[in-house]
Parts: structure tokens; sequence; C-alpha cells
């Protein structure tokens, strides 16, 4: 059985894998846009080294998520991982200026490529290297629920298409005399990045803001109160939220209310290690109440109406 704390190593490496392989593709690509003298193999290098500073911000995410929770913070660090996502779409936007202020100015004062073929070729290389790394984030950011490695991962592989889309227009270059292609395409990665860029943020927004779980999730958790539903027990006021890896569920259950606090705690254990048994690591907080109480119904919102501030007085 791989523990909490092997998880998080195993998380880690993954980590260390994405600044290997940047460190080597930005080696790859520098070398293809020195010798081509390319505006648009340089852009392409230059998102390459946001991805490094990226996948460096993620290393410390990740090494701060698998901090156990503390007095300090009781919940734990698993947003850690949303502010590397934000980091990396900040410094998507970076990359995209510098992008953009280059192609400019090889568009106001052309230069001819040299040597393409053997840059091509390298790019080419650099971009099989991405795509199968990315691959490899994305699915273990899935499998692991990691925002953090899931940016990575979508940041890699859209270095792939921008790589292709380097390829294919410096390419038409060589084949058609046309250098203005050579900014151009240098523009339109700075575009594809900036998009890349606004996801990423939004989805670290999101995850700041206690996004609930998602979708698969949800319907677990439903089964596992469909089949309490059966007994006679009631629920209401459903919430949950994730926070990097750990995920939170809180409902309120209603029972009736001759039992005794023994039977009600007995099914409340119950109930958390059922959910536990469907959602791994999940942590889950339960609020008891009586079934006949008509206060038990006045609840049943995200927001409890019984306190509210508007209500007092």
């Amino acid at each position: 059985m791989v523990t909490a704390s092997q998880h998080q190593v195993n998380l880690v490496r993954y980590a260390w894998l994405a600044i290997l392989t940047s460190v080597v593709v930005i080696a790859l690509k520098g070398v293809g846009a020195a010798i081509t003298g390319s505006v648009g193999l340089l852009s392409d290098a230059l998102e390459s080294v946001v991805n490094l500073v990226a996948a460096v911000i993620a290393l410390l995410a990740l090494r701060a998520a698998r901090k156990p929770p503390d007095a300090l913070l009781p919940f734990g660090r698993g947003k850690a991982e949303y502010f590397s996502a934000a980091v990396e779409g900040s410094m998507i936007f970076v990359a995209a200026l510098l992008i953009v202020v280059t192609a400019v100015e090889r568009l106001l004062s052309p230069r001819p490529v040299q040597q393409l073929g053997v840059g091509l070729a390298i790019i080419a290389v650099a971009t099989v290297i991405n795509l199968a790394v990315g691959l490899l984030l994305l699915r273990a950011g899935r499998r692991h629920r990691s925002p953090t490695l899931r940016a990575d991962g979508t940041h890699l592989l859209t270095d792939v298409w921008t790589s292709v889309g380097v390829l294919v227009g410096v390419g038409l270059v060589g084949l058609t005399g046309w250098q203005w292609l050579d900014p151009v395409v240098a523009l339109l990665v700075g575009v594809n990045i900036v998009v890349t860029g606004l996801g990423l943020l939004r989805e670290s927004g999101l995850g700041l803001l206690d996004r609930s779980l998602p979708a698969e999730d949800l319907a677990l958790v439903d089964e596992v109160l469909r089949r309490y539903q059966a007994e006679g027990v009631q629920f209401h006021a459903l919430r949950t939220r994730a926070a990097g890896q750990q995920r939170f569920v809180y409902v309120h259950v209603l029972v009736p209310g001759r039992w005794t606090v023994q039977a009600g705690h007995d099914l409340l254990e119950r109930f958390e290690r059922d959910i536990a048994r469907e959602l791994p690591g999940v942590t889950t907080f339960t609020h008891l109440e009586p079934l006949e109480d008509p206060k038990s119904w006045l609840d049943q919102d995200l927001g409890d109406a019984r306190f509210r501030d508007d209500d007092a007085g």
C-alpha cells in the first residue's frame, strides 16, 4: 500500500522530470534558433524557458503541499498547487510579450534564415521529447488529482503544438523564400500561448475559490447517499471542495430523534468510512440532526439562513 508520504515523493519525481525535460528542450531549441537565426524558432525556445521556470515553481509547490496539516494550517497546504498553476499562467504572458516584441522587430527589420534543415531537425527532436513527457505528466496529474502536474503537462503539450506550427511555418519560409512568414509564425505562437495562460489562470482561480469536486466524484458521493437513504436516513446541505490533491465533503445527516448519541455516532462513522472507500484520502465532515425537528430543515441552503447577519435583529 502506498502511503501519503510515498505518494507525494512520487509527484515530486514527476516535477524533477519536468525540470530535466525543460533544460534539455531549451538547449536543443536554443541551438536550433542560433543556427537558423529564425525568430519563430527563438519564440519556441522562449516558451520552453517559461516551462523551466514553471517546473521549478511546481516542484516548490508540490513540496509545500506534502507537508501535513498543523495548528497554523489545519486543512493542509494543498492549495499551494493552485498558486503554482497561477504563476505558470502568468509566466506564459511574459513569454508571449517577449515573443511579440521580437516578432514585430523582425517584421520591421527582416533577416534571412539559414541552415533550416539542421535547425528544423533539432526542433523536431525537442518536440518529440515534449510530447512524451507532456502526456506522462498529464496522465499522472489526472490520476493523482494534481493541478500542478496537469498544468505542467498542459503547458508541455501546448509547447508541442507551438513547435509543430513553428516547424510548418519556418519550413514554408525555406520553400517559398517569404521571409515575412517567420515573424508572423512567431506572432501566432504568442497568441496561442496567451490562450493557454488564460486557461491556467481560470483553473487556478476556481481552485482558490474552493471549486466543488468534479462530476465523477460527486456521482460516487451521491451513490453512497442513496444507499443510506434506503435505510431511512436523510441528507442535505451537501458541500464539496478540492484543495489540490485533497478532497473535502461536508453534509448534514438527519436521523430519527429517538436515536441515542451512540447510535448516531456509529452511523456517521460508517458513513464517513463508506465515503472514504469511494474517494480514497477524502476528509468528510458530518453534522447530525433530528429528522422530526422543523429547525433541521431550515439549513438546507449552502448558506445557513438561520445565522445570516441580514436576518439579525
